[in-house]
């Protein structure tokens, strides 16, 4: 017989204590322990996923990617999902996720599995009719219970399974509640080996926390192959998809769609989209051309500065620019190149909703921060890329050519750039070693 027992357990990285504490000994996290009822299972030696053999006579092709139909993710996977993988995708409410499954299930051939542990059968029926999803060899099951999910994917044997979500579904086994950390380590540990056994690509549906992180235990993100963070505002059409981890390819590449009515559309062109509404002429307005994986893309940076209350700490507010990055930008600003912002609340945005954390950006931010100061609007087709150190000089950064290519594309005929950057076709570049000379060459 099992025996059930009291454990702590660390909700940050999963590692269990005899008695609660208010801090994990095991990862540092405070106030992360909580107690729950788990069962110590009966030992149990699965079947050997394959037999040794010398590493040359395995053959690299079995784990190619199969593409998915949706250009954008396959950007994002390096091809496509490989068969017996195990895909975490997470994302806030609402956001899109189910939406960009079920598409993907509605492309792809054969048979195909969606397991709703969250909505009605119907609820998922009406979401596919809306989207053109419906057909024959997509097969349905709302269930959450974990023996009834994998006796389902034993029975139809669907070349792909989506799991919506892992943190609903449950063991009666492990004895915790749904959604406990004992839970969700334990159904995605089975959904794994389901996974290798029967060599079927499975994607699990993740719950975020308020802070944007994956809910449950860091262990669910290390048990996966592949984890994806779909992100966006609500309010915006505009979705994203990254990778922070993937081990069938790179992790820098970027996807982006936009929600429509009848579902999610890729973006092939996402400079367009970005600069389609901007206006010339308005200070504050910086162009920036960036790099995201082998994807460039040119992005409008904005700033915005007012005087700040007297006797009041100033303000720096951030959308899409990372917080920190803009204070110390600011304060080289002030020590290396002499612009008084200490007296000026500072707001900072990306257009289009977004996020972007490389030091290319350091400085088309200086200098929107800086025509927002003064009041003057930079020239209409004036590009910049750089980033900013400390001691105030601006330095090279990676894929300067495509940047600049990019810029010229769309019809900007000037780059303010570092000085060792290599020269580019359709652009005239002004080369610049600080931020002082930076904001002379844009008329600042």
């Amino acid at each position: 017989m099992a025996k059930s027992k009291i454990e702590h357990v660390c909700s940050a990285c999963g590692a269990s204590h005899p008695k609660w504490s208010g801090q994990c000994t095991s990862c540092g996290e405070w106030n992360t322990l909580v107690e729950e009822f788990a069962t110590d299972p009966l030992p149990v030696i699965a079947p050997a996923l394959s037999a040794p053999q010398p590493i040359g006579d395995v053959d690299p092709h079995t784990s190619a990617p199969v593409p998915t139909g949706l250009d954008e993710l396959d950007r994002v996977l390096g091809g496509g999902l490989v068969a017996g993988s195990v895909t975490l995708l997470g994302g806030e409410p609402g956001i899109g996720k189910s939406t960009l499954l079920l598409q993907l299930l509605a492309e792809r051939a054969g048979r195909a599995l969606y397991v709703t542990a969250e909505e009605s059968a119907q609820q998922v029926r009406q979401r596919a009719e809306r989207l053109g999803a419906v057909r024959p060899e997509l097969l349905l099951q709302a269930e959450t219970a974990l023996p009834h999910i994998t006796a389902a994917v034993a029975d139809t044997a669907p070349g792909i399974v989506v799991v919506d979500s892992i943190q609903t579904v449950h063991d009666p086994a492990l004895g915790s509640p749904p959604g406990s950390v004992v839970q969700v380590r334990g159904c995605a540990q089975q959904l794994v080996q389901i996974a290798k056994q029967r060599n079927v690509p499975i994607v699990l549906v993740g719950h975020v926390t308020k802070e944007g992180s994956l809910a449950g235990p860091r262990v669910l993100e290390h048990v996966v192959d592949t984890v994806l963070a779909f992100e966006g505002e609500r309010h915006h059409a505009l979705r994203l998809l990254r990778a922070s981890k993937h081990r069938f390819g790179p992790t820098n590449e970027l996807g982006l769609f936009e929600m429509a009515g009848h579902g999610l559309i890729g973006v092939p062109d996402p400079s367009e989209l970005f600069l389609g509404d901007r206006r010339t002429g308005v200070p504050g307005s910086a162009i920036v051309p960036t790099v995201e994986g082998q994807r460039p893309l040119v992005i409008e940076v904005q700033a915005l500065t007012t005087p700040a209350p007297p006797n009041v700490p100033a303000r720096r507010t951030t959308q899409g620019v990372d917080t920190n990055r803009l204070a110390l930008l600011l304060a080289v600003l002030q020590q290396r190149a002499r612009v008084d912002v200490r007296a000026h609340d500072v707001y900072a945005s990306t257009v289009g909703g977004v996020r972007l954390a490389a030091p290319g950006l350091d400085l088309g931010v200086c200098l929107s921060v800086v025509s927002a100061v003064n009041d003057r609007p930079l020239p209409a087709d004036l590009v910049a890329f750089g980033e900013v150190g400390l001691g105030g000089e601006v330095r090279q950064v990676a894929h300067a050519p495509r940047r600049a290519a990019e810029a010229a594309r769309l019809g900007f005929r000037r780059a303010i750039v570092p000085r060792s950057s290599p020269d580019a076709d359709g652009l005239h570049l002004v080369r610049v070693a600080t931020i002082a000379e930076a904001l002379a060459a844009a008329g600042l």
